[in-house]
């Protein structure tokens, strides 16, 4: 076998440096090395000159401005807050009975009953209109029907009778039916200048022609004088500009329309186009199906029809209003 001797290990060896260390001691190795970058002074600030010296004393910070959305423009003629200057009239509660119309202060009947449900939805969709939800000027309502006689102005006028006695609520009753104006005569009101005299005239204050009535929340605007060229009066720019001013600064008025019937005349087409909700009175056994898609079609101004069933007392459910309250048909 060969001889193997003991491998002495480093710490065992008189000299137990590593290479590197041993060739460092031989060789100068710091001449490998980068030069170090020589070290400076820290450097001081610059020195600042001195403000100039003023008697004037600083004034404050001024205080933040909260910028308000802008206000709508004024209309000429109407204070901030609108009130009719219209002459006011006493209506005939023995005349409104006998026109089967709701009787303000008079008892819970079915009639008022019925009413109380057709406006609440309309008066819902007001609240949302001016709450910036849904159509614009959903303040606005228009009542029609396809054919004449089909009960437009009975709803229109009953419709107005019942918001009137809404609490916080003012209603303006306007007779857009400038060839056979009926609102003032279901009333017992005295005729006079009307919507078509403001649109034919700028210089007539349509808040001049509106009627006051001893029935609270209750104001009337008749027709006027008819000229001829309604339609084109109510296609006209200057339109817009009166309708503004029937709800302008009274933002709990509401505005119901009584227009012509919409397949016997155009003024309901152009009046369709100034509304926010529109109500086609539906007579039962009486309107055509064809007739009704052909009025609604014609209203596609309003982007908002509603349709109210009359002259009707067939009720799948068997329902009754008024009974609850003691009223017997």
């Amino acid at each position: 076998m060969t001889e193997q001797s003991k491998i002495p290990l480093p710490q065992d060896r008189p000299d137990a440096r590593s290479l590197i260390e041993r060739a460092a001691g031989t060789f100068d190795l710091r001449a490998f090395q980068a030069p170090a970058a020589p070290q400076l002074p820290p450097k001081l600030p610059e020195p600042r000159e001195p403000a100039p010296v003023t008697s004037e004393v600083a004034k404050p910070a001024a205080p933040v401005q909260r910028i308000s959305a802008p206000a709508p423009p004024a209309i000429e003629g109407i204070p901030a807050r609108q009130a009719f200057r219209g002459t006011f009239h006493t209506i005939d509660r023995k005349h409104l009975r006998e026109q089967c119309l709701i009787e303000p202060e008079g008892p819970v009947t079915g009639l008022l009953e019925e009413f109380r449900i057709v406006k609440r939805q309309l008066l819902m969709t007001a609240a949302e209109s001016r709450a910036g939800r849904g159509s614009p000027h959903g303040e606005r309502i228009l009542v029609c029907s396809a054919h004449p006689g089909e009960g437009k102005t009975f709803c229109a006028v009953n419709l107005a009778l019942s918001m009137a006695a809404e609490k916080d609520t003012e209603v303006l009753l306007v007779d857009a039916d400038f060839a056979k104006p009926s609102v003032l005569s279901s009333l017992g009101l005295p005729g006079g200048r009307g919507l078509m005299d403001a649109l034919a005239d700028p210089e007539i204050p349509v808040e001049d022609c509106i009627i006051g009535t001893d029935i609270a929340g209750l104001f009337v605007l008749p027709a006027g004088n008819s000229t001829g060229h309604d339609t084109e009066h109510l296609a006209a720019a200057h339109t817009a500009q009166v309708l503004d001013r029937l709800t302008w600064q009274a933002p709990n008025r509401l505005v119901i329309f009584d227009s012509p019937p919409v397949l016997a005349a155009s003024p309901a087409s152009e009046l369709a186009h100034h509304v926010g909700q529109a109500l086609m009175v539906v007579r039962a056994d009486q309107t055509g199906e064809a007739a009704l898609r052909d009025a609604v079609s014609i209203l596609a101004g309003c982007d908002d029809i509603k349709l109210l069933l009359n002259c009707t007392r067939f009720s799948p459910t068997g329902r009754r209003f008024g009974s609850y309250y003691g009223y017997k048909e």
